[in-house]
């Protein structure tokens, strides 16, 4: 049953070889627990309280509630197609409660860290140098999530306009304006790029590319992203998406109306825009318990 699982989401899903790996590999502790091979895997061998029980088993052993949560994630879409192709009828991870997990509120740079990061490569005179300027600005500037960058073609920067063409999650399109300064950054990017890699094909030139001439992969860039500021930050994250939490606090906290700071991040739901607002009132309430004279702590 687990492998008809597998299958179906490789081929009919086309879910990536990691998120597979990760299904397959919570099913298999589930199997584990119950002390069935993986291979024999029956609808009979599991109960809802087995279930229960080995939520209870992972939480005791020191799990976060996070990964509780996943693990349960993948054994509801197990049961989900178990009753789409007639294999089951009963669904025995209905109506169970989850433990909840806090969210941890967004980290971010320092405006100060990432113009020392970027300061270092200001002045340089190599393709590479000015390439991985543009990648943390432009992050920084645009808000963008890490495929949507490497995503990018030269057809969706209009610089006359100041605008990026950027397509987020299921291929949804949206508009981002970018500042003077990033355009200037952009077409001396371009000058380097195409002095060192002559574009074959300018309509379907991927933006940003890699030292060998082709579009940039993901972990390629978030390496990328992860030398620059770890040379400045103190954080213990340095990837894309901590200069995307950057983009959306730096906006917070200089007035910007959240609804439109959803909109220039591409979130499909006021919710997952609305953790930044957190982030800044926690910012308010450390300024006001240091400043305050009521709000300081007694020794």
């Amino acid at each position: 049953m687990i492998q008809k699982f597998v299958d179906y989401l490789r081929v009919e899903r086309r879910y990536s070889e990691r998120t597979i790996w990760e299904y397959e590999r919570d099913l298999t502790e589930f199997c584990s627990f119950l002390n069935v091979e993986k291979s024999c895997f029956e609808v009979a061998c599991a109960s809802q309280e087995d279930v229960r029980l080995w939520m209870v088993d992972m939480l005791d052993r020191g799990l976060s509630p996070r990964s509780v949560k996943r693990k349960l994630s993948a054994l509801r879409s197990f049961y989900k197609f178990l009753l789409r192709v007639g294999l089951t009828s009963v669904d025995i991870t209905r109506s169970l409660a989850t433990p909840k997990a806090d969210k941890p509120l967004p980290v971010f740079f320092k405006e100060s860290e990432i113009a020392e990061a970027e300061s270092g490569l200001a002045y340089a005179d190599d393709f590479e140098s000015v390439r991985d300027g543009l990648i943390l600005e432009i992050l920084y500037q645009t808000g963008m999530r890490r495929a949507e960058l490497i995503g990018l073609c030269d057809a969706d920067v209009v610089l006359v306009q100041s605008q990026l063409r950027v397509f987020g999650k299921r291929r949804k399109e949206r508009i981002v304006p970018f500042g003077g300064g990033l355009k200037a950054q952009i077409e001396m990017y371009v000058e380097y790029r195409d002095g060192k890699f002559p574009p074959s094909s300018p309509a379907e030139q991927p933006f940003i590319i890699n030292n060998k001439g082709v579009r940039m992969t993901a972990g390629v860039l978030y390496r990328i992203v992860r030398k620059r500021m770890g040379e400045v930050s103190s954080l213990k994250k340095h990837s894309p998406h901590v200069l995307r939490h950057t983009f959306a606090t730096s906006m917070l906290n200089a007035g910007a109306d959240i609804n439109t700071i959803k909109t220039l991040m591409g979130h499909a739901s006021l919710v997952a825009t609305q953790v930044y607002t957190h982030t800044t009132f926690s910012q308010l309430q450390s300024a006001y318990n240091k400043a305050h004279p009521r709000g300081k702590k007694k020794e």
